[in-house]
């Protein structure tokens, strides 16, 4: 494997990670208040968070940019912090894989915990349970297979996530060129043969993701 398929490769993998334990910590917690507090405000944050699924990545990222640019409140105190601007660095890349994986991780995990027979959770309550200990001892435990589906479809969808990455982090080889990115660039360049490489190994990578999850609800 070529350097020029290698490098974007693991910058993909530390990204899809990174924005995936990101989109976790959210979604588990978001999907939590959702399925046990219907309401308004809940279901205006459920639309909230499904945006990124329906509008053009495009219009994600410059939303991104509006929000962490130089700037925004977020950019300044950002460049405070660090001495550098967030955007066009990897860590622009992983708040954007991880926006747009949260819909995908939130929705399985949701409707795991939707499903949870409430008598459960009332007996639990009865005994005691405090809002924590039912999420880690009951409603996680219960809702494996869907936790499990949304960290794959979320992982899988930071990996082969392009536009709005490409508008925050922009197309810099070694810092921000994830895999998807560095497609697109081969095939501008005409290096076909990187192009299929990496094309293959992304492929490969969805096939397996998907195939796990059929096997886990199998």
């Amino acid at each position: 494997m070529t350097q020029s398929v290698l490098t974007p490769l693991l910058l993909s993998l530390k990204i899809s990670v990174i924005a995936t334990a990101a989109a976790f910590i959210v979604g588990i917690f978001f999907s939590w208040w959702v399925a046990f507090n219907k309401n308004k405000l809940t279901q205006f944050f459920s639309i909230i968070i499904t945006i990124p699924l329906v509008i053009p990545p495009t219009v994600l990222g410059y939303y991104l940019l509006v929000v962490l640019g130089r700037n925004s409140p977020i950019g300044q105190w950002f460049e405070a912090v660090t001495g550098q601007t967030i955007i066009f660095t990897w860590q622009a890349a992983v708040i954007a894989a991880a926006i747009a994986a949260l819909p995908l991780l939130v929705r399985p995990i949701q409707a795991s915990f939707e499903s949870i027979d409430k008598d459960t959770m009332k007996a639990a309550e009865l005994d005691g349970a405090s809002k924590f200990q039912l999420l880690r001892y009951i409603v996680i435990p219960l809702s494996y297979k869907g936790i499990l589906a949304g960290l794959v479809l979320g992982f899988a969808r930071a990996m082969g996530e392009f536009g709005a990455t490409l508008m925050v982090a922009g197309n810099i080889p070694g810092r921000t060129q994830t895999l998807s990115i560095a497609i697109y660039d081969a095939v501008q360049a005409d290096r076909m043969m990187d192009a299929h490489m990496m094309v293959f190994i992304l492929t490969c990578a969805t096939v397996v993701f998907l195939y796990l999850i059929h096997r886990w609800f199998k």
